[in-house]
């Protein structure tokens, strides 16, 4: 079950920024609710166009999630919260590792689940919040065979260059995504340590790349 909840998770993710347009001004400027409409609208079109990523090309999808997905995520909050408490304690290169080995893990592991959404269409609900706030959690529902899947999604406002909203965790199914990692790297992190996880993202990175 969770395995499938996570899936579902990297499905979303790759939703939100497959064809995202340079348009800094735009996206400064639209409502959180609105990005995610406009960007699921455009990633779905290109999912359906490209039959490499359809099939699991774990290249493009790279290619996609580094070009595309990373300027619409908070990446590094995202990471920092997965680790938890222990994220302060690491050295720059520690948490670039960690970085680099998380990003890999749910590529990779999930990487085959873009070929189930070519027929799912997304239905964002209207966003209920105040014009001065500076996070906000958008919902929607994935519509395609079978019962409606719900999904919510935790952006905050970024000032400066790169002006906008950006992802920082998913909802699906009720389960958060961050915490049902953090669950899981604390319990290598008590029994490891830091380099504990590492080795062992590393590890599941090197085992995935054997079986694509």
């Amino acid at each position: 079950m969770i395995h499938r909840i996570l899936k579902q998770c990297l499905v979303t993710c790759l939703l939100f920024g497959a064809s995202l347009l340079a348009l800094p001004a735009l996206a400064a400027d639209e409502a959180a609710d609105a990005l995610i409409k406009r960007l699921s609208t455009e990633v779905l079109d290109t999912i359906r166009a490209d039959k490499s990523i359809q099939a699991g090309d774990v290249g493009r999808i790279v290619t996609l999630v580094d070009t595309k997905i990373m300027p619409n995520v908070n990446f590094q909050r995202m990471t920092a919260s997965a680790v938890g408490p222990a994220w302060r304690q690491a050295t720059p290169e520690q948490q670039k590792r960690l970085l680099d080995e998380f990003k890999t893990l749910l590529v990779r592991t999930y990487a085959g689940a873009l070929t189930q959404i070519v027929d799912q269409t997304i239905v964002v609900k209207p966003l209920r919040a105040s014009p001065e706030d500076k996070e906000v959690v958008v919902r929607s529902e994935v519509k395609g065979q079978g019962d409606a899947i719900q999904l919510e999604y935790r952006l905050e406002k970024t000032p400066g260059e790169g002006a906008g909203w950006k992802i920082y965790n998913l909802n699906v199914l009720g389960v958060w995504l961050v915490e049902t990692y953090r669950s899981q790297f604390a319990q290598e992190i008590n029994a490891r340590g830091l380099n504990g996880l590492i080795t062992t993202l590393s590890e599941r990175n090197k085992a995935n790349a054997k079986k694509g």
